[in-house]
């Protein structure tokens, strides 16, 4: 139940390497410590074995079940941010993708009923008061959802 776990927390970590069958190295197959799903132990070994063991590229990536480029984005990422530049960076939007309503309330109160929105002007004030940068079509999305929730 132990191996269970571990794939487990690998899975809800997003460390868990989707292609542990691509894995050649054969540390990975003769030691239990070495383990083929843990993406960030394969990615760190392949860049270990290139630097310590001058093994090249083309063999360390093939062995990792990595690509070239991979192996270069993740030395890229090692040398930036040491064993945490190989953890996966999570996916989906990067920052708050929706309003929050204290936005929307600060936006609510600029604009005026009858009247265009002006969306572009809405954004550089939504900067200058909460310093977020928010594209003028979600404004006029957001604007238009509150005026029909007040109806």
């Amino acid at each position: 139940m132990p191996d269970r776990d571990k794939a487990d927390t690998l899975r809800a970590d997003g460390t868990l390497n989707r292609r542990p069958g691509r894995v050649r190295d054969p540390k990975f197959r003769e030691d239990e410590f070495f383990d083929p799903r843990d993406l960030v132990q394969v990615k760190y070994e392949m860049l270990r074995r290139v630097r310590a063991d001058s093994v090249p590229v083309t063999q360390a990536t093939a062995e990792g079940g990595f690509s070239r480029p991979t192996f270069y984005e993740a030395k890229a990422n090692f040398e930036q941010a040491g064993i945490a530049g190989l953890v996966p960076k999570k996916r989906g939007p990067r920052g708050p993708h929706k309003l929050r309503t204290e936005a929307i309330d600060f936006l609510m109160t600029r604009v005026v009923p009858g009247e265009p929105v002006h969306a572009v002007e809405l954004a550089t004030a939504l900067r200058e008061r909460f310093g977020m940068t928010v594209h003028p079509r979600t404004i006029e999305r957001a604007v238009r959802r509150q005026k029909k929730t007040r109806r």
